[in-house]
């Protein structure tokens, strides 16, 4: 009985469980309980013939019910032969009559497994401790002696017919151990079997087969049979070497049930702790463990466990007994502050918990849920724009440059951070002549991936088109830096190195234009803001102005064009001295080119080596770190070559105390 309400406490609906429960009321005498279960089966079963057939009995023994025939009572035997329970042996108990005077064939009544006990044990009061000795050591065995206990009586067998005895009782008898792998048990159904080799998770087939003998043997009473054959499919699960974690922790759970029945408690927690192990906040491990701590009086550890289950399923009311009861125990041990002396009730996931799952959706899954429609959305999306990128690149293919912007277009609405959208669309704005659009989006490219080929290469195209000469030489260099086997960015460095001194030349002769800067890098500045700068930052013949103390490199680079206008490395050396030599890289990084590079050097040759040596080699020393400096290196002509050789033959003569004649040769190999 104690069973059976069990399982209902963890199965409300479990028929099996209910017919049993009324086969049991029945025979005690409470017929109308037995009717009502019946009637409950009967709505989920209606043909089950044991239900309909003990139920016509149940209500022809109320309306002729006798007192004397209340007080002869009758003995039955009753087992539990529920199906297999896909992650443990199902908590049954060993057979035992009901009613009537005990008989000598059914087992001592041993403790539950999972179920509560309807009140704590004590010591001396007829608990486990008062039937058992020494239960902290070894295999527990009942006065027999020996497993024949838990076997079924040739008695009960001869009263068991097709699966129901005379008065329609459920029952099991011994399997038929045939050739098929087959064993035949009875009781629910008529002709039910049970199949010892169905596979049991990633078990090997011995193993399974072992583990289906164990639960057969378990829900036959057979206690310690079961014990072994759970303890053969241990050893063998190490011994093969598999790697199933959840299999071998339902096999320590089930050895621990059978300990717990055998009223070996110790050994119980022993196997429900590497159950926990192998699956931590497994409910079934967690259970036995609280009451074979119980069992012990190990109270405090019995409190922690039955927390947790709870924790887990809310709904086992045998852990909400067992709770309060020992809640009781504890004041009464140890007063007011009983908690203080419990250990930490370790905090279970709501993964693990399975009462959350019939409750609304959780803030975690809602989440999970906007993720995966955004998930949706994003793959949908990745679909629409590789079909428009496809479609924007067969135009490009065909000449279409129009239509394909269209689509480009189109594609950075979906992903506004996509490069090579960006230099895709770039190079229709060349092929239509719209360079402003077309350096917009290589500056746009430039900012995602700052050091993208195509981008560099395709701007320094637009500012050619702009006759921005000097930027667009800077980004062909950057290319070439990069990969200096881009021919198409050879030869255009080549042609615009012409373009540019030819644009140089024309500055330089032609007196409109004598007054005027060579923009350094703002492609679309202020003409009007550029010009007025006449004090500081204009050639007028020899006689000039320039900002020694520039703020930018924007401004530096207008100081050094104003004296590069008008060829004086006089001026250029009074700018180079009032500069740190470790700001003029980042100074010079916007518009180094060889023109720049040569004109520097004959200025430090001519005006500052004389004054400050030291000076000179500071800033030789930190000028070659400068950004594209090794590739106008390579451009330079013969004559640019000629003015550094020989600022580095004079600097190498001087005597200083901050160099010496091998520091020089040393940085004049970085240059020459």
């Amino acid at each position: 009985m104690r069973d059976c309400q069990w399982v209902l406490t963890l199965e409300p609906g479990n028929m099996k469980a209910l017919l049993r429960r009324a086969t049991v009321n029945y025979h005690m005498g409470n017929c109308q309980m037995a009717a009502d279960d019946l009637r409950m089966v009967l709505q989920e079963q209606p043909r089950n013939a044991a239900a309909t057939q003990l139920l016509s009995e149940t209500e022809k023994k109320m309306k002729e019910w006798q007192p004397e025939q209340q007080r002869k009572g009758k003995k039955i035997f009753i087992k539990e032969v529920e199906e297999e329970d896909d992650s443990d042996a199902c908590p049954v108990e060993p057979s035992q009559p009901v009613g009537g005077e005990e008989s000598s064939a059914a087992p001592a009544e041993r403790g539950d497994m999972g179920n509560a006990q309807k009140k704590p044990y004590g010591r001396g009061d007829g608990g486990p401790h008062s039937e058992f000795n020494n239960s902290h050591h070894g295999h527990w065995r009942s006065k027999g002696g020996n497993s024949d206990k838990y076997k079924v009586t040739q008695e009960s067998k001869e009263k068991v017919t097709n699966g129901t005895s005379k008065r329609g009782s459920t029952a099991s008898v011994q399997a038929d151990q045939g050739s098929s792998g087959k064993e035949t048990s009875v009781g629910g159904n008529a002709g039910e079997t049970v199949n010892l080799d169905a596979p049991c998770g990633a078990l090997p087939p011995p193993l399974s087969r072992l583990k289906n003998e164990g639960n057969l043997l378990f829900k036959n009473g057979q206690f310690a049979d079961a014990l072994e054959k759970y303890s053969l499919a241990i050893q063998g699960y190490k011994d093969s070497g598999i790697d199933s974690p959840e299999d071998l922790c339902i096999l320590y759970s089930n050895r621990a049930a059978c300990y717990l029945k055998d009223g070996n408690s110790q050994d119980c927690i022993q196997d429900c702790t590497k159950a926990l192990e192998l699956q931590p906040f497994s409910l079934k491990p967690l259970l036995r463990r609280a009451m074979a701590y119980e069992s012990l009086e190990r109270y405090r550890k019995a409190y922690v466990d039955y927390k947790t289950v709870l924790q887990i399923d809310i709904s086992v009311q045998a852990a909400h007994d067992s709770v309060n009861r020992i809640t009781r125990l504890l004041i009464e041990q140890d007063g007011t502050e009983w908690r203080e002396k419990l250990p930490d009730i370790p905090l279970v996931p709501l993964s693990a918990q399975q009462h959350r799952r019939e409750e609304p959706p959780s803030a975690e899954v809602l989440q999970a849920r906007a993720e995966k429609a955004a998930r949706d959305a994003e793959r949908k999306a990745e679909v629409r724009f590789t079909g428009l990128k496809q479609e924007g690149n067969d135009f490009v293919k065909k000449g279409q440059f129009e239509d394909a912007l269209g689509k480009y277009t189109e594609c950075l609405k979906i992903k506004p951070e996509e490069c090579a959208i960006y230099t895709n669309r770039a190079l229709c704005y060349l092929k239509m002549e719209r360079f402003t659009e077309a350096k917009q989006d290589c500056d746009a490219a430039l900012k995602l991936e700052p050091t993208n080929k195509k981008a560099f290469y395709r701007r320094a195209m637009a500012n050619k088109g702009l006759k921005d000469y000097l930027a667009c030489s800077s980004d062909l260099q950057e290319v070439l830096q990069q990969d200096p086997n881009v021919q198409e960015a050879e030869k255009e460095l080549e042609e615009v190195t012409v373009l540019l001194r030819q644009s140089l030349a024309n500055t330089n002769t032609s007196p409109a234009k004598a007054r005027k800067t060579v923009p350094i890098t703002e492609v679309e500045g202020d003409e009007e803001t550029t010009a007025g700068s006449n004090s500081e930052s204009s050639c007028r013949g020899e006689d000039i102005t320039i900002n020694l103390k520039p703020t930018n490199a924007y401004e530096f680079g207008q100081s050094l064009n104003v004296a590069r206008c008008s060829g004086n490395t006089a001026a250029c050396a009074d700018l180079l001295a009032s500069t740190t030599p470790e700001m003029l890289p980042q100074l010079l990084s916007t518009q180094l080119d060889g023109h720049t590079i040569s004109f520097i050097m004959q200025a430090l040759d001519s005006h500052l080596l004389e004054k400050d040596p030291n000076l000179v080699y500071r800033h030789l020393d930190h000028l070659h770190t400068a950004d594209r400096f090794s590739v106008v290196l390579m451009l330079l002509e013969k004559d640019e070559r000629r003015y550094m050789t020989q600022l580095f033959e004079h600097l190498s003569v001087v005597e200083s105390a901050e160099f010496t004649k091998n520091d020089v040769q040393n940085l004049a190999n970085k240059y020459i």
